[in-house]
């Protein structure tokens, strides 16, 4: 494999797996309206918090809102910055505010309007540790 980036991108438990065998990892975190559900997930299937079934709890479907970092090669990104179904937050070092939209799905977390993607992945670290922004 060659060089690989990490990204952040909101999108949907479905789309997320349709493209989930391609990434070198992948680890997220339930938005919206499931997101008190504490389901987060990495690789193939979701890692529940809430009980060790390896299912995701029965609130959770296919169009269930995720916040995903992924860690995959260039053609990777490239292929999920061109499918509508991703939304691409901004580079964790860019110091741009997230969308509204990705803020109002993140809010139940504790992200605040305004917030960075780092400072979202920060917040949201305290969930799921392993979504927290590194450089290496």
């Amino acid at each position: 494999m060659g060089m690989t980036g990490k990204a952040y991108y909101i999108t949907t438990l479905a789309d997320w797996h349709r493209h989930a065998s391609r990434f070198a990892h992948s680890h997220y975190i339930v938005v919206g309206e499931h997101s008190g559900d504490g389901v987060v997930g990495a690789g193939p299937k979701p890692a529940p918090t809430d009980d060790a079934t390896g299912q995701a709890p029965a609130t959770c479907d296919a169009a269930t809102k995720i916040l995903v970092l992924v860690e995959a090669d260039e053609g990777v990104h490239l292929a999920l910055e061109d499918d509508p179904a991703f939304e691409v937050l901004p580079h964790p070092l860019a110091q741009k505010p997230i969308p509204s939209a990705a803020q109002s799905a993140l809010a139940p977390h504790g992200v605040a309007p305004g917030a960075t993607t780092f400072d979202a992945a920060e917040t949201l670290a305290r969930i799921h540790p392993l979504l927290k922004h590194r450089v290496f």
